[in-house]
């Protein structure tokens, strides 16, 4: 399965979370809306923040969002790959596993690769 079609599979598992849980699902996207408006940092940087976060956590439902998220949002590989090394820092050997995923995802999402 690609990272383009495990994506849309976890945004149908959301689609079918938010109707189970529909108060709490709310509240958590006003959470999002709230720690994304940008500020001393845009749109571009938080996502960053997220990714590294998403990959030190060893997330890849998380991964893929913000990978995908950065590919709309202009980032480049080498912006990636900067954010992957400081996670991997912050992260040790299971983090340069989940970079190496997040990496192939942006990738494919942006229609390149190595």
């Amino acid at each position: 399965m690609s990272y383009t079609d495990t994506l849309a599979k976890t945004r149908a598992n959301l689609r079918g979370l938010r109707k189970a849980i529909p108060d709490t699902f709310a509240g958590f996207v006003a959470l999002e809306q709230a720690a994304s408006v940008e500020g001393a940092l845009d749109a571009k940087q938080k996502e960053f923040v997220a990714l590294g976060i998403a990959v030190a956590l060893r997330c890849e439902d998380c991964i893929l969002s913000h990978a995908a998220a950065l590919h709309r949002l202009g980032a480049s590989r080498d912006e990636i790959g900067q954010v992957l090394g400081t996670a991997v820092q912050m992260a040790g050997g299971p983090g340069l596993m989940y970079a190496a995923k997040a990496l192939a995802a942006f990738d494919e999402f942006a229609g390149t690769g190595d």
